[in-house]
């Protein structure tokens, strides 16, 4: 019976750690968010400059509220950005104590390549948005209406083709997590890498407009995105194996 009593308190100071462990941690990541967005709305006006100034047009406001809309979204995202690589780290300390030496090693390594694969996703997105997706749709144009972008309207547009980058820049990172996990194999992406390249191709078209080379050159580097994710998905497969067949043969001496 005092066993039993043991084990459940055991059990309770556990939980208790690892809920205080987790609240540690969130607010270790929220508190980074909050200082990256102080220091995005301090610089708003060159974050906005810099974005003004890759585009022909100029952009307008109809009411008050767009104003402080476009304050608290830029300085928001410039805060998911900033604090990405935190938050990753702080995620990775959560779960440090269950992995192996070898394990720590090796997830540590993410965080760097998540933060780097979301920042290119959004420059990629960003760059396809500017140079080709906006002079195709102000060509569709050709002196018919008179052109008034507002803040609002243009920057969600923005958002919508970039942030989707951003996140299938992660493919790779999220496919060699699952690796390493068993949830995946690369003998099985490569049996449906028809099919990926079926809904990559079609996220590709919601987030471009109805051109044929636009879409071509958006579902370009997202197939080749999922081919990269096969390979690293093997480098990750191999090592396993070779890491299961050691610890047999050291169980076997």
């Amino acid at each position: 019976m005092t066993d039993l009593k043991n084990s459940s308190q055991d059990i309770e100071m556990n939980m208790t750690d690892h809920l205080s462990e987790l609240r540690k941690r969130i607010i270790y990541s929220l508190l980074s968010f909050v200082v990256f967005f102080i220091a995005g709305f301090i610089y708003i006006r060159d974050i906005y400059g810099f974005l003004e100034a890759d585009i022909p047009i100029k952009l307008s406001v109809t009411s008050p509220g767009e104003v402080v809309w476009i304050y608290f979204t830029l300085a928001s995202i410039i805060a998911l950005i900033g604090s990405l690589p935190l938050l990753c780290l702080q995620l990775w300390l959560f779960i440090k104590p269950a992995l192996t030496p070898k394990e720590k090693k090796a997830s540590l390594a993410y965080i760097p390549a998540v933060f780097l694969l979301f920042v290119a996703g959004l420059g990629f997105g960003y760059t396809v948005f500017v140079q080709l997706i906006l002079p195709f749709l102000l060509s569709l144009n050709e002196g018919m209406f008179n052109e008034l972008f507002t803040v609002e309207r243009y920057f969600r547009f923005v958002f919508r083709v970039t942030i989707p980058f951003a996140i299938l820049f992660e493919i790779p990172i999220i496919v060699m997590f699952l690796t390493s996990l068993g949830i995946v194999t690369p003998e099985w992406l490569s049996k449906i890498r028809k099919y990926a390249y079926f809904v990559l191709i079609i996220i590709g078209t919601m987030i471009t407009p109805p051109d044929f080379i636009l879409q071509i050159v958006v579902a370009i580097p997202l197939i080749l995105l999922y081919e990269v994710s096969i390979i690293l998905s093997r480098m990750v497969y191999r090592k396993k194996l070779k890491a299961h067949r050691e610890f047999m043969e050291d169980q076997e001496e």
